[in-house]
C-alpha cells in the first residue's frame, strides 16, 4: 500500500485556524450560495426520457470514501478475447437547461471547489449530490459509453447513448484495493487487467504520469484539521485510465464533426527537456535514456529522491488549456502531450463545468444530430470561463494549506528544522520538505546549496492568518 501520512496542528492553534480558514471562505470570489430560481431548477428539471433501459447491468461507482457527488459509474466484463467497458456519465446536459438560472450560475462558478470544510459545488446539492448522482439502489438517467476492446486493451469501437441505469454498489478506493490485494472476486475484478494494459498503450503512445502524492487538507471528526499525503492507490490510477480512454473517445467524435472543445497541452520544448536532464543529474537520479514517460514511470516511489525529482518534472507539464473549434479543426498539434493523444473532459459534469458542453455535443454526433445551438454558440466563452475557476481553484488550495502549514509550524517558532531542498527558486531561495511534520514551505539557503541536499534552517515565525511561515538558514 502506499504511504499515507497525516498531520494535525496543536489544538492550542486550532481555534486561529478555524477563523483563518473560515476568513479564507469568506474572501472567495465566487458565489456561494444559489439564487431561489436555480434551486427550483435543480428540483424540478428532468432529461428526456432515456430510450435504453440498462436497469439490468450490474454498474458500480468508485470514489473516495463519503463521495456523494457521483459522475461515473463502470460495469466491466469479458468479450471473447477482449473486453466490454460501459461508462455511465450523470446526465448532466439533459437536467441543466441553457438559458436558465441554473445554466448561469454553474458558468459563474465553473467548477466545484474543495475546502477544508466542505465544498462549493458547481451546482446546488440537491441536484449534485442527489437527482443527478448516479447513488447506488437509485435509478437515474445517464450517458452510458460502451467501449469494445481487444486483449491488448484498445478500443475497436465504441457508442455514446442515453439510458437508464441502477448502480449496485458505491465503493471507495481503499477497501476495493484491499480486496483485489486479497484477490477476492468483485465487479472490479477486471479492472488491474484493463487498467495495466492501458497504462500500457499510454507509454506506446509517449504518454507519461506524474503521480505526485496527493496533499489534502482534512477535517477531523473532532473538528480539527491537519494535512494527509500520500500516494494514490494502484486503484485510482486504473479507474483514471478508464476517464482518460472516454475523454480520447469524446475527442475522436467531435474532431470528426469539427466542432468541440478540447482539453491540450503541449510536448514540453527542448530547452525544457535539457533542463530537466541537467536537474535529474544534479539530483543524483539522471534520466539518459528513452521517453522522459518512461522514466517517470520508472521512478522508485520509496526512494527520498523520488519526491524532488517529480517536483522538478512540473515545468514539463505547463501549458495545459482549451481549445475551441466549430465548422473547421484548428491547425497545429491538439493532443493532450501527458496522455499522446487527442483528449476532452466529459467524465465529470458535475464537478466541472466544459464537461457538459462535451457531453452534449458528443451525444448529438452519436445520435446523427447537428451538435446543439447552445453549445455551439457559447463555445467560445469556455476557455475563459474553465481558466478563471482552474485558478481560483488552485489559489484556494495552496492558500488552505498554507494556513494549516503555519499551524502545524506554529509551536516549532525560534527552534532549527532539517529540510532538504526540492527545487531552487531563484538566488538563495527553495522549496523546501519538512520530514515532521510534513511540509513544503519556501525559505532562504545558502547560495551552494543544490537540489537533494540536507539543511537546517531556523523558524523565524509562522503567521497563521495569513499562511505564511519565514524559514532561513
Amino acid at each position: 500500500m502506499p504511504q499515507r501520512r497525516s498531520h494535525v496542528a496543536p489544538s492550542a492553534e486550532q481555534s486561529e485556524l478555524a477563523a483563518a480558514l473560515a476568513a479564507l471562505r469568506a474572501g472567495i470570489e465566487s458565489p456561494v450560495d444559489f439564487s431561489p430560481e436555480a434551486i427550483a431548477e435543480a428540483k424540478s428539471a428532468a432529461p428526456d426520457a432515456p430510450g435504453l433501459d440498462l436497469r439490468d447491468v450490474p454498474f458500480v461507482t468508485l470514489d473516495p470514501a463519503g463521495s456523494k457527488d457521483l459522475d461515473q459509474a463502470m460495469h466491466l466484463s469479458r468479450a471473447g478475447s477482449g473486453y466490454q467497458v460501459r461508462y455511465a456519465i450523470a446526465d448532466v446536459p439533459g437536467f441543466v437547461k441553457a438559458g436558465g438560472a441554473l445554466d448561469a450560475e454553474a458558468r459563474q462558478r465553473g467548477q466545484t471547489l474543495y475546502l477544508a470544510d466542505g465544498n462549493i459545488p458547481l451546482h446546488p446539492k440537491v441536484l449534485s449530490e442527489g437527482r443527478a448522482s448516479l447513488l447506488a439502489g437509485q435509478e437515474r438517467p445517464a450517458l452510458v459509453w460502451t467501449f469494445a476492446l481487444d486483449s491488448a486493451g484498445a478500443v475497436t469501437d465504441f457508442r455514446l447513448e442515453r439510458a437508464l441505469v441502477r448502480s449496485r454498489a458505491q465503493l471507495d478506493y481503499v477497501a476495493a484495493q484491499k480486496q483485489l490485494d486479497a484477490g477476492q472476486d468483485g465487479p472490479l475484478s477486471l479492472l488491474p487487467v484493463i487498467g495495466v494494459l492501458r497504462q500500457e498503450l499510454e507509454a506506446q503512445r509517449g504518454g507519461a504520469s506524474l503521480n505526485l502524492p496527493d496533499e489534502d487538507v482534512v477535517q477531523k471528526p473532532d473538528g480539527t484539521y491537519g494535512i494527509e499525503r500520500r500516494h494514490p492507490l494502484p486503484i485510482e490510477d486504473w479507474n483514471a485510465q478508464l476517464s482518460l480512454m472516454t475523454g480520447m473517445a469524446a475527442a475522436e467524435l467531435m474532431v470528426g464533426a469539427k466542432v468541440g472543445v478540447l482539453r491540450t497541452m503541449p510536448q514540453p520544448d527542448e530547452e525544457a527537456f535539457t533542463r530537466f536532464r541537467r536537474q535529474t543529474e544534479a539530483l543524483g537520479r539522471p534520466w539518459t535514456a528513452g521517453r522522459y514517460g518512461e522514466y517517470l514511470r520508472n521512478l522508485d516511489k520509496a526512494d527520498p529522491m523520488t519526491l524532488p525529482v517529480l517536483e522538478q518534472a512540473v515545468s514539463l507539464f505547463r501549458g495545459a488549456g482549451y481549445i475551441t473549434f466549430d465548422g473547421s479543426v484548428p491547425p497545429g498539434d491538439l493532443e493532450q502531450a501527458a496522455l499522446g493523444a487527442p483528449y476532452a473532459h466529459a467524465t465529470a459534469p458535475l464537478r466541472r463545468l466544459v464537461d457538459r458542453w462535451s457531453l452534449a455535443i458528443c451525444l448529438a454526433i452519436s445520435e446523427g444530430k447537428p451538435a446543439p445551438d447552445w453549445a455551439r454558440e457559447s463555445l467560445p466563452e469556455l476557455p475563459d470561463l474553465m481558466e478563471r475557476a482552474a485558478q481560483r481553484a488552485s489559489e484556494l488550495n495552496a492558500e488552505t494549506i498554507n494556513r494549516v502549514e503555519a499551524a502545524l509550524l506554529h509551536p516549532l517558532v525560534g527552534k532549527n528544522i532539517d529540510a532538504t531542498v526540492i527545487e531552487l527558486r531563484g538566488e538563495a531561495r527553495a522549496a523546501v520538505q519538512i520530514a515532521e511534520p510534513a511540509v513544503t514551505a519556501s525559505a532562504t539557503v545558502p547560495e551552494s546549496t543544490k537540489p537533494g541536499e540536507t539543511v537546517t534552517l531556523t523558524l523565524e515565525s509562522a503567521d497563521i492568518a495569513k499562511g505564511q511561515v519565514v524559514l532561513a538558514a
